[in-house]
């Protein structure tokens, strides 16, 4: 019982630092392209933990974990940011809630596939039920549709998913830091190339508050979130502590509130409101 409860504290406090990455990242896209933004948020992110890495004289990781730090480098560090980015481009930041509240949802399915959790039906009652309220909550915000936008968001909730459980089933053997720390510097010569190629040709019109969204997207999204994330999908369970992000949109939007100064609507607290019951549900039951 302390395991899990352990388990959900991390979890959440991982979601509420991801929670930051939207107003972070609409403040630092206005200086920064979408494709320089994520190549360099995952190399700052990869400085850092492979100076971690060195300084607390991790082993590496053995030879059978390559194939799986590729897939959370796949999905988290370079498939999710970069589909995500893309995706905006052709929808609104409302629509893609959508997308975002299916991503529980997905990183469930994949608990199932890749951590072999069997949670109760009960459980998928209860998913089902907030990813609904999320999605509806969304929609009804409006936002226009668009088929590549939607088709690119679709593709970054899989690969999400599929990234977030396959580094808490590795985070079982690895711990939750290492994961997301080898998977940065596994995916870093890439990411260097990509930044190299797509950085601004001038510095000098780009702002403060750019530079900390991108240190914030860099440093809390890209490494320290997922510390916290990663073990507490360990130690909690894939299915059940996945049920979290249903709250990131809230969160969210509360917090590009308070910083953006964006009107946070009443259907919004109401819908939070549902959705913590369908975490409470989720829980009981995974």
């Amino acid at each position: 019982m302390q395991r899990a409860t352990a388990g959900w504290g991390s979890g959440m406090l991982g979601v509420v630092i991801f929670s930051g990455s939207l107003p972070a990242t609409r403040v630092a896209v206005g200086s920064f392209t979408p494709l320089f933004l994520t190549a360099a948020r995952a190399v700052i992110a990869a400085a850092l933990a492979a100076a971690l890495l060195a300084a607390l004289r991790q082993a590496r990781p053995a030879r059978g974990d390559l194939g799986s730090l590729a897939i959370v480098a796949l999905g988290v560090v370079a498939g999710f940011p970069l589909l995500t980015a893309l995706a905006l481009q052709h929808i609104t930041s409302a629509r893609s809630i959508v997308f975002i509240g299916l991503l529980p949802l997905a990183t469930a399915a994949f608990g199932v596939l890749r951590g072999r959790e069997r949670p109760k039906p009960a459980f998928w009652l209860f998913a089902g039920a907030g990813s609904l309220a999320v999605a509806g909550f969304a929609l009804a915000q409006g936002g226009g549709a668009s088929l590549a936008g939607d088709l690119l968001m679709v593709l970054a909730i899989l690969l999400c998913g599929l990234g977030y459980a396959e580094g808490a089933t590795l985070a079982r053997r690895l711990g939750g830091w290492q994961v997301i720390s080898w998977a940065l510097v596994l995916a870093s010569p890439a990411t260097v190339v990509a930044a190299l190629a797509t950085m601004p040709e001038a510095w000098t019109g780009i702002g403060a508050p750019a530079w900390i969204g991108l240190g914030y997207v860099s440093v809390f999204s890209m490494l320290v979130g997922f510390v916290f994330w990663y073990r507490g999908l360990a130690l909690g369970g894939i299915a059940g502590v996945g049920q979290l992000q249903l709250l990131q949109p809230f969160f969210g939007l509360t917090l590009a509130g308070l910083l953006l100064g964006e009107a946070v609507a009443w259907t919004m607290v109401a819908v939070t409101g549902l959705v913590v019951l369908c975490v409470a549900g989720a829980k009981r039951f995974a």
